[in-house]
Parts: structure tokens; C-alpha cells; sequence
């Protein structure tokens, strides 16, 4: 990867988050006020301009880029949130673009907390436009497998719950993407004034993270520790068997 790749800032989106909602589980705030927002951040490049590693302000995981990706795939566990009196979100997702580029097409799921009650929901989204929510009900502990592909600008998004045995697929086309990079990444989302705070999720599983349907690890990929400042908000493991690794919770 270059040592001079742009970095796409947090994008201002219009509407501020909503007020708490006492329903059922679901999203704390509507799909038109929460947004999964390209890479904010920067790398560290060492000798021969090979990227180290990168700090974000609102991405964890990896990131393949240096070629044409048409699909990426990966699996997680629905991580449980830990509550207290503040409003916090946190989002678990794979996508294709997002990392130098000013689209992301993706699918996945939301852990979020208001007025001390967990809220657990799913989604697709086609940065810059707004996430969908789905409407299937999501629980701490499910099994979830997504997978975003490409045939020319037309977009597949499939997220399957395998724990509650249901799957969403989208299909969407996009003219603009550049399919330039894939990646599999636990968020902090934004809104319109900038990067939410971080739900405490404890440690998110991702296991068998695949571009282009080969282990990630192929690519060399990026690994994103979740930073602002000095303030590490959370840490992403080293890949284990090219496509399994983890992400921890540090602060919000």
C-alpha cells in the first residue's frame, strides 16, 4: 500500500442522533441518524513504504487494498454490551470500499446503549447513503455470516443469522464504487457531529474473513487499532490461519 494513500475524513451527515426509544430491542437511534463512515485515521509506514499498521478513530479490524476486490466475507458472534448511563454505539461489519475511497458497501450488525438497556439490530448500507435496518430480531450470542459481492456496479449484501435461521439479501447498484479495497471491521459509527461513543462490547470473534474468496491474510492486510488522541478505544488481535482474529474493547 502507498505511504501517501488519502484518508477519507468522518463525513458530517445531517440529523443528530434521537432520543431514547423504549421498544422493543432495536436500533437507540433511526437509520437516518447513525451512519458506518469510511476510515478516519492514518498509517504507519515503514522502510520500503510497507504499512505497518494503522490508528483510526472509528474503524478495527483489516483492510485489504492493492487490488480490484469483488466480494469479501467473513463470521461473527453478536458480542453483549455492557450498559451504563451514557449512550454508546458500536456496529460489526464487512465491506468493499470505505478504506481511500468515499463509498462503502456493506452489511452487518449494531450493539448500542441508552438510558442503561441494550439494543441489538442489523443493517445494510451504501455509503453515503443512509443504513437500512432490518427488522429481524437480534440477540447477544447469535451467529452471524455476511458476505458483500460485486458483478460490475451491481452489489450483493447478504447477512444470515444461523443461531435464529434467517437471511436478508439486497442487491443494489453503485456507478461510483471503486471496489479498491475489503475489509472486515468493528465501529464506532458517526453522526452528524462527528465519531459516537463506543459501546463496551468486550471482544468481538471474527473467524474465516475472506477477499476475493481467499483468506484476507493473502493480501497482506491492514491491521486498524481504534484510537483518538492517546486514548485507545480498542485493539485488533493478530490473523490467525489468514482470516481469524479478534477486537477488544478499551474505552469509549
Amino acid at each position: 500500500m502507498s505511504a501517501t494513500k488519502r484518508f477519507t475524513a468522518v463525513s458530517a451527515v445531517a440529523a443528530a442522533v434521537l432520543s431514547t426509544l423504549a421498544t422493543a430491542p432495536v436500533a437507540v437511534a433511526s437509520a437516518d441518524s447513525v451512519l458506518q463512515t469510511p476510515l478516519a485515521g492514518h498509517h504507519l509506514v515503514g522502510h520500503g513504504g510497507l504499512v505497518l499498521h494503522s490508528t483510526s478513530g472509528n474503524w478495527a479490524g483489516y483492510a485489504a487494498t492493492g487490488s480490484t476486490f469483488n466480494s469479501v466475507s467473513a463470521s461473527w458472534v453478536q458480542p453483549a454490551v455492557t450498559c451504563g448511563s451514557a449512550t454508546t454505539y458500536s456496529s460489526f461489519w464487512v465491506g468493499i470500499d470505505g478504506d481511500g475511497s468515499n463509498s462503502v458497501e456493506q452489511t452487518g450488525t449494531e450493539a448500542d446503549c441508552s438510558g442503561g438497556r441494550a439494543y441489538y439490530s442489523s443493517w445494510y448500507e451504501m455509503y453515503p447513503a443512509y443504513p437500512v435496518n432490518y427488522s429481524n430480531t437480534v440477540s447477544p450470542g447469535d451467529h452471524f455470516t455476511a458476505t458483500v459481492s460485486a458483478s460490475g456496479s451491481t452489489f450483493t449484501l447478504k447477512l444470515s443469522d444461523t443461531t435464529k435461521g434467517w437471511t436478508k439479501t439486497t442487491t443494489k447498484s453503485s456507478s461510483s464504487a471503486s471496489k479498491a479495497s475489503a475489509e472486515v471491521i468493528a465501529e464506532a459509527p458517526s453522526s452528524s457531529s462527528g465519531v459516537l461513543p463506543l459501546s463496551k462490547f468486550g471482544t468481538a470473534s471474527f473467524t474465516g474473513s475472506t477477499a476475493n474468496g481467499q483468506a484476507i491474510g493473502n493480501y497482506s492486510p491492514d491491521k486498524i487499532n481504534m484510537a483518538t488522541g492517546s486514548t485507545t478505544k480498542a485493539t485488533t488481535s493478530a490473523l490467525s490461519g489468514g482470516g481469524n482474529f479478534s477486537v477488544t474493547w478499551n474505552h469509549s
